[in-house]
């Protein structure tokens, strides 16, 4: 069984691969992934530790057929539309994303300016279908490709294509609108 670096993921290698090196290397993009599909952040370590669960529980069955990445991006996608599922039966009350602890080193300014970032790309995302959402996450902002995509979402590869596409279109159109919305309150605030 050829198992896949953990420095490239795409590259094959004879050894295989240990739970920790994954987790190690797959953590900050499954947490980023996760945020960005809309896992509230109030259940993101939850959601976070299922994924490793299913990872840890499936990775000696782990072939290399697929990059790590789109084969842990698979398994990511399935717990985040369980948690979908789940939270439209029984609602969760989110947190506020503002309650983390400040970072005594960090910059105020620019530390809201990020936040601020955060929360638009984010309304603009919630605005995306589900399908249309995933598709674009792992597009433009986890820079897999639409093999990789294909293969995390098990569908065909034209079908990334055309769902990225309308994505595309329907991003940029919802952040036409939310820009127009802030330049309207700015101008209205003077």
């Amino acid at each position: 069984m050829g198992a896949l670096s953990m420095v490239d993921p795409k590259v094959e290698v004879e050894a295989p691969l240990a739970f920790a090196e994954v987790y190690d290397r797959a953590f900050p993009w499954v947490w980023r992934a996760a945020r960005r599909l809309g896992v509230p952040s109030a259940a993101l370590d939850d959601v976070v530790q299922d994924v490793f669960l299913v990872v840890h529980r499936k990775l000696e069955t782990f072939e290399g057929r697929s990059s790590l990445r789109s084969w842990v991006f698979g398994i990511t996608l399935r717990v985040v539309r369980d948690r979908r599922r789940t939270a439209k039966r029984k609602p969760e009350h989110a947190m506020d994303d503002d309650t983390a602890v400040p970072d005594p080193s960090s910059d105020p300014q620019r530390d809201a300016l990020r936040r601020e970032a955060l929360h638009t790309l984010l309304k603009v995302l919630d605005c995306l279908s589900e399908e249309q959402r995933e598709v674009f996450v792992l597009a433009e902002l986890e820079e897999l490709t639409a093999p990789e995509i294909a293969d995390a979402l098990t569908v065909n590869l034209n079908t990334v294509y055309s769902r990225l596409r309308a994505a595309r279109k329907s991003f940029e159109a919802e952040a036409a609108r939310v820009r127009a919305r802030e330049r309207f309150v700015e101008g209205s605030s003077r």
